[in-house]
């Protein structure tokens, strides 16, 4: 081991069963294998993290083993480098937690400003969500504690600070950052080349902000959605008449775009997608709906439907006043004026409706899948909204999928998982509890993660705080209260709280269709 403490060799952790993360000797190091790794075989995606690479790969084409032999004779070659621009930031040092990061680091709140004003800062990498960049100072003054509890909404215009970095909240996400400011800045356009205004490798220059106050845009910033298909000069159309919640387009998401911060998101039952598609006759990925709780929706014009996933009451009402019930996972005929009646959700919590044709929204970075925690894609559906019906059927309609047994609240379910990358963050007893007790599945559990709650914390082994690095779907992150978080689709794509395993991929359908109140046993595959 070097003198100055750096991991002299390079590591191979197991992230889950289809993706590993691999540990750097520093930033530099993780940014050079970042770029030389770009064309390996068999690698999906890369997601550079402060000391490390996280690496999807896809396992009919390599194995974690080969990687790690491939990657280990990387060691050495020089990668591309990166391009620079410029960039300035104008803030406002008011932000909430401005006064504690300058007692913790041992200033005054005016020499964390102008200190943070003078430093040379460049994005090193972007995670979290869209926009979202990582920058490293030359100033050996910022080195900054996360908050021990993040912060379930944070402004977007947010300018914090977290170890070594600081960042701008793109829009307003959860967050665990120490906030000391704000901007009116746009950090995520995309319609802008490119969209990140802090991409990799921008020397980013912020200044002190003249005016008072933000205008009222910041709330919005970096939310750009893309619109659905004009409903006007669509013939076929799906109109919502009622909801719980809002409805949302899903794919089979957009993986391959970590470099901008952008998370692969998509369905969070991928059988159910395929289903719904497989019976109406289109592709396995098309476009379809997703539905949390009850809904009515109409049609208007004649076509195909079905619905798969979560399980329930359906009945449809034609636009006589006929009523019929629906069985589920059977294509159904529907005409002009017709109104598919969901009920609450009895088994799962995602009901997936398929049309033939598939809902035509419009996609961007090459997907219809809507991030919840980026924004992007199109916006959700609610009362009063309605999308097109495309015409992207490949095949005909198909007999009935046979329903899969779903959790229902208060049940029991097995979850496989793989331990690590950070499981040595954690005692023995904590490995422990997380196989041996049962977790609930909690009301805060959204599309980016289920929040679980367990009678006993996990412990962990070491302290302090961990380096920025990737995550991937189905990961079990542990903030420093012990109750994991289980990450859905939408989850940040970075984070710095310790993972201690990873849900196999054969789980993760299963995990996105547990409603609060189901309880969770974890098994170590």
């Amino acid at each position: 081991m070097p003198d100055d403490g750096r991991v002299d060799v390079m590591r191979v952790l197991t992230a889950s069963d289809r993706a590993v993360l691999v540990e750097a000797a520093d930033l530099a190091e993780a940014m050079r294998l970042n770029q030389v790794w770009e064309h390996v075989p068999g690698v999906i995606e890369r997601v550079p993290g402060a000391r490390t690479v996280l690496v999807r790969f896809d396992p009919l084409r390599t194995s974690a083993d080969e990687l790690a032999a491939r990657l280990e004779a990387t060691r050495g070659q020089d990668g591309p480098t990166a391009p620079v621009r410029d960039v300035v930031v104008p803030v406002h040092y008011d932000g909430d937690d401005l006064a504690a990061v300058a007692e913790q680091l041992g200033v005054s709140t005016e020499q964390l400003i102008a200190r943070h004003l003078a430093a040379d800062w460049r994005v090193a990498f972007s995670g979290f969500a869209p926009g979202f960049g990582y920058a490293v100072g030359d100033d050996p003054l910022f080195d900054v504690a996360r908050r021990g509890s993040p912060r379930t909404r944070v402004p977007a215009g947010s300018v914090g600070l977290a170890g070594p970095f600081t960042g701008v909240y793109p829009r307003r996400t959860p967050g665990g950052w120490q906030l000391i400011g704000r901007t009116e800045a746009v950090m995520w356009d995309i319609d802008r080349d490119p969209p990140a205004l802090l991409s990799p490798g921008t020397r980013v220059r912020f200044e002190r902000a003249t005016r008072a106050r933000l205008s009222a845009a910041v709330q919005d910033a970096g939310r750009r959605v893309a619109p659905a298909v004009d409903p006007l000069r669509a013939t076929t159309l799906l109109e919502v008449v009622h909801t719980v919640l809002p409805l949302l387009v899903q794919d089979a998401g957009r993986a391959g775009h970590a470099a901008l911060g952008v998370s692969p998101s998509g369905a969070a039952d991928r059988t159910a997608m395929r289903d719904a598609n497989r019976v109406v006759g289109n592709a396995p990925t098309t476009a379809v709906l997703e539905c949390v709780g009850s809904a009515t929706l109409r049609f208007r014009g004649s076509g195909v439907a079905a619905v798969t996933g979560a399980t329930g009451e359906l009945e449809l009402t034609t636009g006589s006043g006929d009523m019929r019930p629906i069985r589920h996972g059977a294509p159904f005929a529907t005409a002009d004026g017709d109104e598919l009646r969901i009920g609450h959700p009895e088994r799962g919590i995602r009901f997936v409706i398929g049309v033939r044709g598939g809902v035509a929204a419009a996609s961007a970075l090459g997907s219809r899948a809507s991030d919840t925690l980026a924004g992007l894609g199109p916006a959700p559906l609610g009362e009063g909204d309605a999308v097109a019906i495309g015409r992207e059927a490949v095949a005909a309609v198909d007999d009935l999928v046979v329903p899969r047994t779903l959790p229902a609240s208060g049940e029991v379910v097995e979850l496989e998982i793989t331990l690590g990358p950070r499981d040595d963050w954690f005692t023995r007893t904590a490995l422990r509890v997380l196989t041996e007790q049962e977790w609930l599945v909690t009301p805060r559990s959204d599309r980016v993660g289920l929040r679980l709650q367990g009678e006993r914390a996990l412990e962990r082994a070491m302290a302090g705080e961990l380096p920025s690095e990737g995550a991937v779907t189905g990961a079990l992150q542990v903030p420093p209260d012990g109750q994991p978080v289980l990450f859905l689709p939408d989850h940040p794509l970075t984070g710095g709280y310790p993972i201690v395993g990873a849900l196999t991929d054969r789980c993760l359908d299963l995990a996105g269709q547990l409603p609060p109140g189901a309880r969770i046993r974890f098994r170590i595959a």
